[in-house]
This record gives structure tokens, sequence and C-alpha cells, in this order.
């Protein structure tokens, strides 16, 4: 099963309303305030309260801070974020949405993002927000992330930079390439931390079309509108890989070096695909080509398709949903010869089961005892076969 994070933001998002919103469904109070203790941030104060708007319940979380002049740049922010003692994962997250905000300011600006100014989301507050709700998201143990679209709202807003329009235009560029709406909600919706955090972890991928329910948690905004309930719904819940919708992406190429497959299959893998092949294809003019197929689940498929397009040369890809059934599996782990081998077992129908040891188990202990990769597999099929063990998935061995 997975942990899949959906975000909702019906209202708009911001930073305040996302470590709310993370409160409310279910992150200690306790564990934030020491969180946020642990960051050595000098007088800092964190405040968890609830809050209602237009009849709904919601976590409401603020940071009582040092007043500060500091207009920062980006490297400013990033040795705040650099220094504290956060996990690398969640540094590594929250490094990136600033780094994303910088990006959109200096295209918005016409310059650079080393000579953006950050104002607002340099400031403690902003930083603060960013590297709370990375964290949280991990403390509550999500593996996947998903948004619904996000509301920008209409009219003009005061910032360091004058009066400008909304939604702001780097809050628009940080959102590029994500389903937007609620462009008729008066005011300021979306703020550029709320749609670094978003874009960070979402990627704009849309939420699953089923998933069975855990939690639901609202997180308020400042304003009070009398139009809407002005609040960021998370919801939580899990799912199985084979209730997950997939999709087979494909590509063909004839202008790319085949060694390079590889580097490409790597990222394709990390961007979150669950398999990825090439075989050679005839193409127009008799050039010899490569297909690459990938099977990709839902929530990871715009990601899959970002990775192809950035790292091979395609220039179009295919896609279709596909149907997947597939046996329950286990992996449990073994000792042979003093050796610890990590098995897949699947269950068949009817109830028997069969399991095939892994590969990188089976040569790290062939090394090990001075055998082959080949008789390492056939010893230990044989001596699982010994205990009443059944043949192996891959019909190998005796």
């Amino acid at each position: 099963m997975k942990r899949v994070l959906v975000f909702d933001p019906f209202a708009g998002i911001s930073g305040d309303m996302t470590l709310g919103a993370l409160v409310d469904l279910g992150l200690s109070a306790d564990w934030l305030r020491a969180f946020v203790a642990s960051l050595g941030l000098a007088g800092v104060e964190v405040r968890v309260e609830r809050a209602m708007r237009r009849g709904i319940s919601c976590g409401r979380v603020a940071f009582d801070l040092p007043h500060e002049h500091a207009h920062r740049h980006l490297r400013h922010v990033l040795e705040i974020v650099d220094r504290t003692p956060a996990p690398e994962s969640v540094r590594r997250r929250a490094a990136r949405c600033f780094e994303r905000i910088a990006d959109a300011e200096a295209k918005v600006h016409g310059t650079t993002r080393e000579k953006i100014h950050f104002h607002e989301v340099g400031a403690l507050d902003a930083i603060l927000d960013v590297l709370v709700a990375m964290a949280g998201v991990e403390e509550l143990g999500f593996d996947a992330f998903c948004t619904r679209p996000v509301a920008m709202g209409h009219g003009w807003i005061d910032i360091e930079h004058g009066r400008f329009p909304v939604p702001a235009p780097a809050t628009l560029e940080i959102l590029h390439g994500i389903e937007l709406t609620g462009f008729d909600l008066a005011g300021e919706c979306t703020t550029p931390t709320g749609a670094a955090i978003l874009a960070e972890l979402t990627a704009g991928r849309p939420s699953p079309s089923a998933f069975t329910l855990e939690a639901t948690g609202f997180g308020a905004g400042t304003r009070d509108p009398d139009d809407r309930p002005n609040c960021l719904r998370l919801i939580a819940g899990s799912i199985s890989d084979s209730a997950e919708t997939l999709h087979i992406v494909q590509t063909d190429i004839d202008d790319m070096t085949p060694e390079y497959m590889a580097w490409a299959q790597e990222a394709v893998f990390a961007a979150g695909a669950q398999d990825v092949t090439s075989s050679p294809v005839s193409m127009k003019k008799g050039r010899t080509g490569l297909r690459i197929e990938v099977l990709a689940p839902e929530s990871a498929l715009q990601s899959v398709i970002d990775a192809l397009f950035l790292n091979t040369s395609t220039i179009g890809i295919r896609r279709w949903r596909v149907e997947r059934p597939q046996l329950e599996r286990t992996e449990e782990v073994v000792e042979w010869r003093g050796q610890r081998i990590r098995r897949k077992r699947v269950r068949l129908p009817g109830g028997a089961s069969r399991a095939k040891p892994e590969y990188d188990d089976v040569i790290a202990a062939a090394k090990a005892l001075g055998l082959t990769a080949v008789e390492a597999r056939r010893q230990f099929d044989t001596d699982m076969a010994g205990t009443g063990e059944p043949p192996p998935i891959d019909g190998s061995g005796v």
C-alpha cells in the first residue's frame, strides 16, 4: 500500500494554510514545536490554534518572530536552510522550493536568480513555512503527492514592488503546467510560498481516480471572506499498486545514441516509472531507431513524461491507460549458508505460492562463498527445495 496526500486548494494555498491543514490532519503540535526549536532560529515562538472559516473548524499555525529588516538573496535563504539540522531530504525539498520562487521572479523581472531580492518570501516565517511543511509530510509518512486544481483569485495586491494584479506574475510562473481555477474569487488566494510547496511536492500530478480515504485536514487562511471558507483541504489516502491507474508511455527515437539509453532509463525510473524497456524498431527512410516504453502510475505520469522530454531527443510521446492484473506479493528474508537472501514471494490462484531470490543478494552470496552466480543460484534452489519449498518463480534450479 502507498500513502498519498491530495492537495485540494479550492480556496487557494499559502504556507500557513499548509501547516494548519497538516496539524488538522494529525501532525503533532508537540512535534511541530520541537522541530522548530531544533532549527536554532533564535526568538521564534510557535502558536498552534483552531480557527473557524465559514463553519469549518481548521487548524492554524502562526509564528511569533523577532523583528527583522533582512531582504535576502537566494544564497542567504539557502544558507539558512542548509545550516538547519533538518533531515537532508527535507532541506533538499525546501531548497528547491526557494529555487522555484527565485527562477520565477527572475523570469518575470528579466534578470537572474542570483540577483533576485527575496522580500516577503525571504522572511523567516516563509522559511519556516517551507521547512516545516517538508518535514511535516515526511513525519506523516506520505509516499506520493498530487493535487486538484489550484484557486487563484483576482484583484490587486500591494507588495514590495508596488501594486500588482492577482494572481501575482511570479505565482503564475511557479504553477506553470499545473491546472488552475477560481479566477472569479476575490483577492489573492494562492501565495508564492504556497505555490512553491505545492509545485515541489506534486509537480501538478492529478488525484488518483480511486483511493481509500484515511483522513482530511483543513488549514485556515488569514482572511475570513463572506463568499467562501478560506482554507486549504488536505486529503490523506492509501492506494495499492494494483489499484492505481497505470499508463503506457511510448516514444520512438532515431537520432539518439543508444549508449545514452542507460542514463534516460535511470532518469525515468527516478521520476516514478514502474518499468522501462527499449527495443529496436525500423523507422522511416530505413533508419533503425529505439522504441522506449514505460509503465507509469497515474500519480507519476507527468513526471515520467517530463523525464522523457528532458533526457531523450524525442519531441512527441504517446500514452494510454492500461489494466495490469497482478499477483499479491511480499518480500521476505531467508538465511542461507550464513548469507541473507531477500526473496519476492507471490501468491498464486488457489492459494499456492512461489518465490524468487533477489539477483543482487545471490551475487553477493556467490562472492562470499567462492561460487559462480549460476552455481550459487542452483545450490540455493536445491537447499530450499529440501525444506519443502515450491519451485522458484522463474522455473530455474532443480
